[in-house]
């Protein structure tokens, strides 16, 4: 239902093809459409402590306005709708010398801009349980997962089709031609991530293709299973399965297992062969959760995913660190609390511990990293749903990296306009 005229006046303006639907139609298109704008303000810190670093740090300071508007279904066997994803930028403080931070673009001269914005638009058709999205996308899946862990979120263009006829069973597939990262207005060709990969045959290779086929199945109400195909034409293919259980043990108490494992060959001219294993298992009581989790690297290479802003489906890929590299193992410990189980709702705390070996052309490389997330929603007052969070992060490695200290300060707040 529509809750405002502001609402209504989004609504018509992005969606201004409704007026040609006929009446019976536009109602459901228009009743179905929701629509938000989320304020971020983000604080990004990155101090690098190693000698002879290319930066000393990182420290830029900015303001993002994201405004997310869906839109319902026309009426009838097939459905048609649009999505609009609106994005702002503005620099609040920033230098050319502690630029780099993912949260504002730099230009030529090495200064960001004092703002910067793009419009998405996204047309979509539904038949049955199934739904054809083409234009602007946000993709979340073991093939491919766009990040939106700075101010504003990297987006993709291409087309996905997310079918859920058989019960139990989601097939998703996907076609991508260019990527869009979270600090840029600009729609680029897609390269591989090579920090440490010892990837090759890549140099001045960029692709404008990026398949993916894969689906998950609920194969009970405590196991699903997904399997996932991709290819990054002239870079790598890419087979992913992945197994979740969760255990529930007694009333309050869950035992949570993550198993990953992804095989990775060439396409082209690269030389990318990579087995990747992963696992994570949590235990979950009255708000504690503990996990320990290991990942292990084999074959010639590290783990090849997609350049830019891509999170990698990977068990040990955190805030700083994707331990990922060439022969590399490293294992995790992680604590979660959720304080609403001691009568604080809203209040969250993660802290976690990594450790990556044997890596490097001597196999004697070494990193590790620990993170700290604390973060509080406002359960009710007029500051209900304002959202803080504090994440904290040390990174240490005896190899070409830097060493790194680094804190981001994040505070949200999401405005319902529809």
């Amino acid at each position: 239902m529509l809750k405002t005229p502001i609402a209504r006046g989004v609504a018509l303006a992005t969606l201004g093809a409704t007026l040609a639907i006929p009446t019976m139609a536009q109602a459901a298109f228009i009743e179905d459409t929701k629509a938000g704008l989320e304020l971020r303000n983000f604080y990004y810190n990155s101090d690098n402590r190693q000698d002879g670093a290319s930066q000393s740090k990182q420290d830029e300071w900015a303001q993002g306005f994201l405004l997310r508007v869906e839109s319902g279904y026309t009426e009838g066997t097939v459905g048609f709708g649009v999505d609009a994803l609106g994005l702002l930028g503005v620099k609040l403080d920033s230098s050319p010398d502690r630029t780099g931070t993912g949260l504002l673009p730099a230009g030529d001269s090495g200064r960001a801009p004092d703002d910067y914005s793009e419009l998405g638009l996204t047309a979509k058709a539904k038949v049955s349980k199934s739904v054809l999205k083409v234009g602007t996308l946000q993709l979340k899946n073991p093939a491919i997962a766009t990040s939106d862990s700075r101010l504003l979120p990297a987006v993709m263009s291409g087309g996905q089709l997310v079918s859920n006829e058989i019960d139990g069973l989601t097939l998703d597939l996907g076609y991508i031609d260019q990527i869009n990262n979270r600090n840029s207005t600009n729609y680029e060709d897609m390269g591989v991530n090579n920090a440490g990969k010892d990837i090759t045959g890549i140099s001045g290779v960029e692709s404008d293709e990026f398949v993916y086929l894969g689906g998950t199945y609920k194969v009970t109400k405590d196991l699903s299973a997904s399997y996932y195909y991709s290819n990054l034409e002239d870079f790598y293919k890419q087979h992913a399965l992945n197994l979740i259980h969760v255990l529930p043990i007694a009333d309050g108490q869950s035992l949570k297992t993550d198993l990953r494992y992804q095989r990775s060959k060439d396409d082209g001219n690269s030389n990318v062969d990579n087995k990747a294993f992963g696992a994570m298992v949590t235990y979950s009581i009255s708000g504690h959760s503990f996990g320990l989790g290991y990942q292990k690297m084999s074959g010639d290479t590290g783990f090849a995913y997609v350049g830019g802003n891509i999170d990698p489906y990977l068990v040990n890929y955190v805030q700083i660190g994707d331990f990922a590299k060439t022969d590399e193992k490293s294992w995790q410990a992680r604590y979660d609390f959720n304080f609403a189980a001691v009568g604080i709702p809203g209040l969250s705390f993660m802290t976690r511990y990594l450790s990556g070996d044997d890596f490097g052309a001597n196999g004697d490389g070494k990193e590790w990293e620990r993170d700290t997330d604390i973060g509080y929603t406002f359960q009710e007052g007029a500051l209900k749903n304002l959202n803080l969070k504090w994440r904290n992060a040390t990174f240490r490695s005896n190899g070409t990296g830097s060493d790194i200290d680094q804190n981001r300060l994040i505070v949200s707040y999401t405005i319902p306009l529809m």
